[in-house]
């Protein structure tokens, strides 16, 4: 008998019903997407603002919320043997974060693979209004500060399961009420489930009936994604990396420059 998760919901974005089926299967890391099936290095980016939409890179199905995704299986070092199935527009939303995921595939009892990215050497890179710096080390270590006007955040991680279980999946996705109406319009947002995310006015404060947030829950958050945004590039590396007002555009570009450069490397 073949063992699967299979998890429900609806999407962010279009609020419509998504299904996610986890099947450990030998081999790569792969993900069907409607009829596409695409290894990790076959997925494309379609667009990076607000969330993740990728497809195959031969495929026609495109696939939003996805970054929550990836940051779990980032999170959780699974780099081989699951095939990931998507029916629908949208990963489901399921708790906002990262946490029911990153349970369903721990239930899988998979193997756990280091990354073979690193950082190669010392340095740092400035991207828009977003800066990273980097340091070699033996093991990943992320750190994510932001600010948006109310407070000062700082998030980190230091690459065990069970800390980005406890502390990082947990994150709820986040969105502020200025904004509300421009992702609207463009047909985004469609499904803000009070449960599940983190409405804020211009001071910070949680809008009801929206849960408030936690203890640097939106630092916290930030980090979730870059998780998910450096799992595309094969990391989270080992070493530090440190991150200000990091965003899912200046993410992927961040990686690509710093794969240019020598800054991250395979080994």
């Amino acid at each position: 008998m073949s063992i699967y998760v299979e998890l429900h919901g609806r999407g962010l974005h279009g609020g419509e019903p998504a299904k996610l089926r986890l099947d450990p299967r030998p081999g790569p890391l792969l993900f069907q997407l409607g009829p596409d099936t695409a290894s990790l290095g076959e997925l494309e980016v379609v667009r990076a603002d607000h969330g993740v939409k990728v497809r195959a890179r031969d495929g026609t199905h495109e696939v939003d919320l996805f970054e929550h995704l990836l940051a779990a299986l980032a999170g959780m070092s699974i780099r081989s043997g699951l095939t990931l199935s998507v029916e629908g527009p949208e990963v489901p939303l399921l708790d906002g974060g990262a946490h029911e995921l990153a349970r369903a595939i721990a239930m899988l009892g998979l193997r756990r693979e280091a990354t073979r990215l690193c950082v190669a050497r010392a340095g740092e890179l400035e991207i828009g209004t977003s800066r990273y710096r980097f340091e070699p080390g033996p093991r990943p270590q992320l750190r994510v500060e932001v600010d948006y006007g109310f407070g000062r955040e700082v998030a980190e991680h230091g690459g065990s399961e069970r800390e980005f279980l406890e502390r990082i999946a947990p994150a709820r996705t986040f969105g502020f009420e200025r904004d509300a109406l421009d992702l609207r319009a463009a047909g985004r947002a469609r499904h803000v489930d009070p449960a599940a995310v983190l409405v804020l006015d211009a001071t910070g404060r949680t809008l009801p009936p929206c849960r408030p947030a936690g203890e640097a829950e939106l630092a916290r958050h930030k980090l979730l994604d870059w998780m998910g945004d450096l799992f595309l590039f094969g990391g989270p590396p080992r070493g530090r990396v440190e991150a200000w007002r990091p965003g899912h555009a200046a993410n992927h570009e961040m990686a690509k420059q710093a794969l240019a450069c020598g800054l991250l490397a395979e080994e």
